[in-house]
């Protein structure tokens, strides 16, 4: 039995198209960055990589990781019959959790505060999102394979409170427990700014990302008292911590939080009341609606995509967030993405983590204390 935390670690891929390979390329490069973080906690003991990418074994293993790689295709990967199975195999009592990308820019000394947190408790879950889990530490409970844990990591932290009692604690919010890379509008924030590890840095200045409406949207952030539009699955901590750093007026519209673990994208159950005003205005109506309120505008496209029930491949996703419309073979998000392109305001477009941690990421990059 192991007597220290332990680090578990997930990360697979099927790339289907040059967008999501150059998202694969940035995710590897910055687990490699945090095995090297978490190589420097000495009460983290053994970490354990589970992947099916083959090109990550031999560095990962040199950073210190034991590296189970398997064959199993990420649509029939099922996360928490996984976890579980490392967790018995290795007699784990205390476990760190991430996904390959997840918190890629936690600090050495947020990963040794994590680990001593755990190190104190037990029946203990310790998560940085409730609804939409990143990163999570927990004891190990002695009746945890009673119970069937979910198969994607975002509802683990709820399951492991109200299943098996597990006491829940919320992380503090900060940009190393909040920043993920989970879309290519994420990979446009890490890489604008200053914050990137060495090798997640070298990975993205190979892609060839257009920086431009991103750049536009941040001198209006940096600018005093402009009216910024946030819509999606905004946070309160987002919200706050805006608010604190910079003079802005927000104009904020936060809908379907949870909608991932909650089981509601599953059932089909995603109502969106601004997918209700494009019902009734058209796109080109609503996009002119927004520039009339807002100087720029960040907006989570999943919940829009969900109100209509599309079901548009990752790839098609990853380029609308890019801009890049002409390329979108879905045509209701080509359409969408055009819209918001040629919209009078700069318009980021992205997932749950655009209006999260990479906010975040922009409010620390912009915080005049810092500049100073």
């Amino acid at each position: 039995m192991k007597d220290g935390v332990s680090t578990v670690i997930f990360e697979g891929s099927e790339p289907k198209s040059d967008v999501e390979e150059s998202m694969v390329r940035v995710r590897q490069a910055a687990l490699l960055d945090n095995l090297e973080k978490i190589g420097q906690v000495s009460c983290l003991e053994k970490i354990y990589l589970s992947t099916n990418r083959p090109e990550l074994v031999a560095p990962a293993a040199r950073l210190g990781a034991e590296v189970f790689l398997n064959s199993t295709a990420p649509d029939q990967f099922h996360y928490g019959k996984a976890l579980q199975a490392i967790i018995s195999d290795h007699g784990l009592k205390k476990v760190l959790c991430l996904n390959g990308a997840g918190s890629p820019l936690i600090t050495v000394e947020e990963l040794n505060m994590v680990c001593q947190k755990l190190l104190r408790r037990e029946r203990f879950v310790y998560t940085n999102n409730t609804q939409s889990v990143d990163i999570i530490a927990f004891t190990v409970p002695s009746d945890l394979n009673s119970i069937e844990l979910p198969a994607m990591d975002n509802s683990l932290a709820l399951t492991l409170r109200d299943q098996l009692g597990l006491e829940m604690e919320l992380m503090p919010h900060s940009l190393g427990l909040l920043f993920d890379i989970d879309t290519p509008s994420d990979l446009l924030v890490l890489g604008s700014g200053p914050f990137a590890g060495p090798r997640t840095r070298a990975a993205i200045d190979s892609l060839t990302l257009d920086y431009s409406t991103l750049e536009k949207a941040k001198a209006i952030l940096s600018d005093e008292y402009e009216d910024v539009a946030l819509i999606g699955r905004v946070g309160a901590p987002i919200i706050g911590r805006l608010n604190e750093i910079l003079k802005l007026r927000l104009r904020v519209f936060s809908e379907e939080r949870g909608m991932k673990s909650l089981g509601r994208i599953e059932e089909k159950e995603v109502v969106s009341l601004l997918g209700l005003l494009i019902d009734h205005a058209g796109l080109n109506q609503f996009f002119s609606y927004l520039s009339r309120v807002a100087r720029c505008a960040f907006i989570d496209s999943r919940v829009l995509i969900h109100h209509y029930k599309h079901e548009p491949s990752d790839r098609d996703r990853f380029l609308s967030d890019l801009g890049l419309w002409e390329k979108v073979d879905h045509p209701w998000l080509s359409d969408f993405t055009r819209a918001a392109v040629e919209c009078p305001i700069p318009v980021v477009l992205g997932g749950h983590s655009l209006v999260s941690g990479s906010l975040w990421a922009l409010c620390s990059e912009l915080d005049p204390a810092a500049q100073q």
